[in-house]
């Protein structure tokens, strides 16, 4: 009776051996950043995960046909925005053919579509309008960066993964973090934004632009802060102009699709057990400084034919 019960409870007793997932292959974005062009390869990157030396198998560079770009516009941006309406439109219609171009509104949490991913940038450029103004309608860029990033839509039937970029053209403020002040830029909320992207693959950028209902630079510190953590979390930059509106977007976003432009897919094995590993990406190439997401998702995919 015994054995007859030793053996029932091994039968039934889950393989933990089988749980235990060994290295599995993982894609990030990287991109460097160098007073002169600069390649990376698998020679002159390094990189740790885990704070475990890896081995980077492939560097290889992004098409314009492998890229998806979602441009994401604060609702509750001041309304003198507008003026820059001509810049974006200009942005979206010189797109390198191929690069898949999104526009959504951010509206109470969530991002209100304007233009699904297209190529008819005709079509994306005409879909812009001028933000509501509406002070805190979009209830946190927080939230609506986490719940895109959970619903970006999957590859269509026979098509591969693409590269994800988002632009998110806000005031960064977390209205639900309480006060403003210096001494309170510890948001969950802000955090739980960076996770999700992490998880998505997506490398975050943002323009900072004044929300119609938040004044004074305790606002303007606020939001470039929280801004600038989601950019280094994702891999990302962050633009501002002082604490002010920029005067023109123009320059911000050609060095945006400069920077897509000369972002690369990196992959290397990452232990499988795990949700998220931070990793840390270097390179020997002088000058030059590598910018990649603070932690990836294991077994990511960022580019697949």
């Amino acid at each position: 009776m015994t054995r007859y019960l030793l053996a029932t409870l091994l039968l039934a007793a889950p393989d933990l051996s089988a749980q235990r997932e060994g290295p599995t292959p993982t894609q990030t974005l990287i991109s460097l950043d160098s007073k002169t062009p600069q390649t990376p390869t698998t020679q002159n990157l390094s990189i740790k995960v885990n704070n475990h030396d890896a081995q980077i198998s492939s560097v290889v560079p992004i098409s314009p046909n492998g890229a998806q770009i979602a441009l994401l516009i604060d609702d509750g941006l001041r309304e003198s925005v507008g003026r820059n309406l001509g810049d974006l439109k200009t942005f979206i219609t010189s797109l390198p053919p191929g690069t898949e171009i999104f526009i959504g509104y951010m509206e109470n949490g969530r991002v209100q579509p304007a233009q699904e991913f297209t190529t008819d940038y005709a079509a994306a450029a005409n879909s812009l309008r001028v933000p509501l103004g509406s002070p805190g309608i979009s209830a946190s860029p927080y939230f609506c960066l986490s719940d895109f990033a959970k619903r970006w839509p999957a590859p269509a039937a026979g098509e591969g993964h693409k590269a994800r970029f988002v632009m998110m053209i806000t005031n960064g403020v977390d209205p639900y973090n309480g006060s403003t002040s210096i001494t309170n830029q510890n948001s969950p909320y802000v955090d739980a934004a960076i996770t999700d992207a992490q998880r998505a693959g997506i490398a975050v950028y943002s323009i900072y632009y004044a929300d119609a209902g938040f004044r004074g630079q305790r606002g303007s510190f606020s939001g470039q802060s929280y801004l600038s953590l989601v950019a280094e979390g994702t891999g990302g930059q962050a633009y501002f102009e002082g604490l002010g509106n920029p005067v023109s977007m123009a320059p911000f976003l050609n060095e945006f699709r400069k920077a897509i432009a000369e972002t690369w897919i990196a992959t290397f094995p990452a232990p499988g057990n795990k949700e998220l590993v931070p990793i840390k990406v270097s390179t020997k190439l002088s000058g030059t400084k590598v910018r990649a997401p603070e932690q990836v998702r294991p077994g990511n995919t960022v580019l697949s034919e």
